[in-house]
């Protein structure tokens, strides 16, 4: 099955997860349920198939790691939350009724439909090399098997044929699609009138009895609160810090240096041209034989004048990847190019052709241009590397038992950093107005929430004690304590007066202009041939004229069934009388007609191809244990 794809034995996630599982992006892959021991318990069912906590867990893990790829700084306790196991469980259970629901439907394509998608569909492009083979070169670094690339293949295809059919060409009522146009895209005429706070504030007076009111009543009182905030003091034991310390003898660099000699050898890679004659492997004996005659013939024309191997590859190669570059493959090391071709590459010496050359795409004539690489490193110039490497590997090793010692010793002499620090020569780095929230100029340890979580608790600001060794990720452990803690506080009124004056003078002047504009839409609606103002403005969602975004999505909402029509939008600090008076077609800038209605088809697709996804849902008994959920979260939410 699949031949094609087992002469390839890894591939690159990243790229694998954008062109071939769109879909499932942020969902969890198929197959979890082939673990085998562990915690077996059913968090739901479908189908009468158990997705066990094991499934749940391994799914959620998997988010993680695909997150920290992305950004390798994030924090994984961010995912370790009630809201995200129950995403993992929707992704898992949406990829379970859907792979049901392919094989009810007998949906599931064959390995010859798979081979085909995969060597005809632009999707798959970046995936294959000039060949058509599964580049080599991209799928590196997973450790994926040929036959698992297969099956998730065959999985995403079958997934996605039950909800195509909606997706692709769901056509939606002619009067709902006018209406949700005409929402996105109507313009409507209007003049407005503004009653903007900072223009009232010449006229309000805030008295010492108001701010002290204003200061004292609980829904500001947040406003005038010092936050929480501890000066503290901490060690970083790192693999860093342990590599300083670990011992080195040029006899231990020199037998690193001969037992690696390997890796300080550059790879030998070469540069070759081609001229290929297709002939499919599965082709007629006749076919093949066929293009073996022609591609002796062209190599009888090559061995004739070498020198115009360019000329006879741009004139005769059927490989339309290099064809027009005289056949030139540029360089390639071992393991890039099927076995017969690479055989008889590394098997030439530079300017030499190789005789008919024949593999599963058919038959190849090859010249080999040039050599480079192969060569070993000197010992000098590489020793500092070796050092730097040895040093690390010395280092993680003692790691491990240096982090138990590292935790006991900051545990066991509670009252200070110094024995830590002089033990194992660390740096005790100081720092002031540390917040429990890190805010952006916090960093390094002190943007941790673990580090913080464990310095603002009540041991470490109450008792002054040091913290535990915390593991904040890279074999990176942190410690430390509070030498000065401050809770958070109200501050002293005569503190924060001229703060309490400004806002209590902006709360006064914003009351002021919306008492004043709901006089002016009063009148404006018991005179309504009167106009607001001299200006006209036409509006859309493209084309907002700088007017704030409260006031363009009440004038699109409103009435509009007589005109003129008249609103009131509350701004938060003032008021807007608005005088609606003609109503437009559709902004042309914003969108054009055919494409607008084609997006909305789409988006009316995907709300058929969820109700589908919920009728499916129901169809094949989609239970969830909600108990067994809830003690997964809670034992995922104690702390440690």
């Amino acid at each position: 099955m699949f031949d094609f794809f087992r002469r390839h034995t890894r591939v690159l996630q990243f790229v694998l997860v954008l062109l071939v599982f769109p879909s499932f992006v942020f969902f969890g892959i198929q197959g979890y349920s082939r673990m085998s021991e562990g915690d077996q318990q059913s968090v739901a069912t479908v189908g009468g198939r158990k997705i066990s906590q094991m499934e749940l867990d391994n799914a959620l893990r998997e988010r993680i790691e695909r997150a920290r790829r992305q950004m390798p700084g994030i924090d994984a306790k961010l995912f370790e939350t009630p809201e995200m196991r129950r995403l993992a469980l929707d992704a898992l259970i949406r990829e379970r009724v859907l792979a049901v629901a392919a094989d009810k439907l007998y949906l599931v394509p064959t390995d010859e439909r798979v081979r085909s998608l995969f060597k005809n569909d632009p999707q798959f492009a970046q995936l294959r090399d000039p060949d058509g083979f599964v580049n080599p070169m991209v799928l590196s670094a997973l450790g994926m098997s040929s036959e698992m690339f297969a099956q998730r293949l065959r999985e995403d295809i079958a997934a996605k044929q039950v909800l195509q059919g909606l997706t692709g060409s769901a056509a939606a009522p002619a009067a709902a699609a006018s209406a949700a146009l005409d929402a996105m895209y109507q313009q409507r005429e209007l003049q407005i009138q503004r009653f903007d706070a900072k223009d009232f504030l010449a006229k309000v007076a805030p008295t010492d009895a108001e701010i002290e009111a204003f200061y004292k009543d609980p829904v500001h009182a947040a406003q005038f609160r010092a936050p929480e905030e501890a000066s503290v003091e901490y060690l970083v034991l790192d693999l860093d810090a342990l590599k300083k310390g670990v011992a080195v003898s040029e006899d231990d660099l020199r037998k690193y240096y001969t037992e690696n000699e390997k890796r300080f050898t550059a790879p030998e890679e070469r540069r070759a041209s081609h001229i290929l004659i297709k002939a499919d492997k599965d082709a007629a004996k006749a076919d093949r034989e066929k293009a073996r005659a022609k591609a002796e013939a062209i190599l009888a024309e090559v061995k004739k004048d070498p020198s115009k191997f360019a000329e006879i590859a741009k004139k005769n190669s059927e490989d339309e990847g290099s064809a027009e570059k005289g056949g030139d493959l540029d360089f390639f090391g071992r393991g890039a190019m099927v076995k017969p071709f690479e055989d008889a590459a590394y098997g030439l010496k530079p300017g030499e052709v190789s005789g008919v050359v024949e593999s599963d795409f058919g038959y190849h004539v090859i010249q080999l241009v040039a050599v480079r690489g192969g060569e070993k490193k000197s010992y000098e110039s590489v020793r500092a590397e070796i050092e730097n490497e040895f040093r690390g590997q010395k280092a993680q090793t003692q790691f491990a038992q240096d982090a138990v010692d590292f935790d006991d010793m900051v545990y066991q002499q509670a009252d200070s950093l110094k024995p830590a620090a002089d033990r194992w020569k660390l740096e005790v780095v100081k720092a002031d107005h540390v917040m429990r929230e890190p805010g952006s100029k916090q960093t390094g340890p002190l943007a941790n929430p673990k580090f913080l979580e464990a310095l603002f608790a009540s041991d470490a600001t109450q008792n002054k004690r040091n913290t535990k060794a915390i593991d904040i990720g890279a074999s990176k452990l942190v410690a430390g304590r509070v030498v000065k803690y401050s809770p958070a506080h109200q501050l002293p009124l005569a503190e924060v007066k001229d703060k309490v004056r400004q806002q209590l003078a902006a709360s006064q002047a914003a009351t002021m202009a919306k008492k004043l504009g709901a006089e002016k839409l009063a009148a404006a609606k018991a005179a309504p041939a009167t106009a607001l103002s001299d200006n006209t403005l036409i509006v859309s969602r493209a084309q907002t004229r700088e007017l704030p975004r409260p006031v363009i999505d009440a004038v699109l909402r409103a009435p509009v069934a007589t005109l003129p029509a008249f609103l009131g939008v509350d701004l938060g600090d003032g008021y807007a009388v608005v005088r609606i008076t003609k109503l437009w077609g559709r902004d042309p800038s914003a969108a054009d007609p055919v494409k607008a209605k084609e997006q909305y088809a789409l988006v009316w697709g995907d709300a058929e191809a969820q109700a589908y996804y919920a009728a499916l849902k129901s169809r094949y008994k989609t239970t969830i244990n909600e108990s067994a959920l809830a003690t997964r979260d809670s034992a995922a939410s104690a702390p440690n």
